[in-house]
């Protein structure tokens, strides 16, 4: 849906094994983790290719391998992420 804002946060909450989620059930199905250094695989980064009426439309990364594919928005705010977490590496 077009119009909205979307503000990614990017925080250190220490270890996993010691965090409670409580996400809201209407927004999230499930919670998954990826570590960076599987996202920094080359074999685990790809990208999608769209089109539109016919033609190429444009590109977005994708991640795979993982739990899930990590595909759309959720992908490129990690992709960004990435790049300026990593300058160099990804």
């Amino acid at each position: 849906q077009q119009g909205q804002l979307v503000a990614p946060i990017v925080a250190n909450l220490g270890p996993l094994e010691e965090l409670t989620l409580t996400p809201n059930p209407d927004e999230v199905e499930e919670v998954f983790t990826l570590p960076l250094a599987h996202l920094l695989r080359e074999e685990n980064q790809g990208y999608t290719h769209f089109r539109a009426a016919g033609r190429y439309g444009y590109t977005l990364p994708v991640f795979l391998n993982g739990p899930h594919r990590v595909w759309g928005l959720t992908a490129i705010i990690t992709e960004l992420t990435l790049e300026l977490l990593l300058p160099g590496r990804y």
